[in-house]
């Protein structure tokens, strides 16, 4: 069965505390409103994980959570990954390539710039940025996370919040 890789932005997150660390700040309301509504898009679309690992910054951690509720998903399940936080390509492949063959659909939440890079990176995509709660769907040919490497993946979906005019 072939892997599928959701790589998931965290939502717009909140710049009003200048004392907070980068790490800790939270999502804004747009991002705590983004979050269900592009987890409600996915699942229209039958793109639920059987996996999600998250960034543990605050605001990739929320997003994530967010996404699980709308899923169903357990939050004590949601497998926090410390090495997402300022990940490059190599960093983001190194955790990719360890993911269980156990799991066919894997969401990963985390941060730019190393999102936009790594979807370019898997695939023939050639995305400029990916927006706070975008989500990219990567699908590649193997049975084995470790088989993932440079342009080995398809564009399945590219996919965020202001891609649908709001009324």
């Amino acid at each position: 069965m072939p892997k599928q890789l959701l790589l998931i932005r965290h939502g717009k997150s909140d710049w009003g505390n200048s004392h907070l660390a980068d790490f800790d700040r939270p999502l804004n309301s747009r991002g705590l409103r983004n979050a269900p509504e592009m987890a409600t898009r996915l699942s229209n679309k039958h793109f639920i994980p059987e996996l999600i690992v998250s960034s543990p910054a605050m605001r990739a951690l929320t997003t994530a959570r967010n996404f699980a509720q709308v899923w169903n998903k357990p939050l004590d399940q949601i497998k926090e990954e410390p090495s997402i936080y300022e990940a490059n390509t190599t960093a983001l492949l190194s955790i990719v390539n360890k993911l269980d063959d156990h799991f066919n659909m894997v969401a990963m939440f985390g941060h730019n710039p190393g999102f936009t890079e790594f979807a370019n990176y898997l695939s023939d995509s050639n995305i400029h940025n990916i927006p706070t709660c975008g989500v990219v769907i990567i699908e590649f040919p193997f049975e084995k996370w470790n088989h993932v490497s440079a342009d080995t993946g398809a564009l399945k979906l590219f996919d965020y919040p202001k891609s649908i005019e709001e009324d």
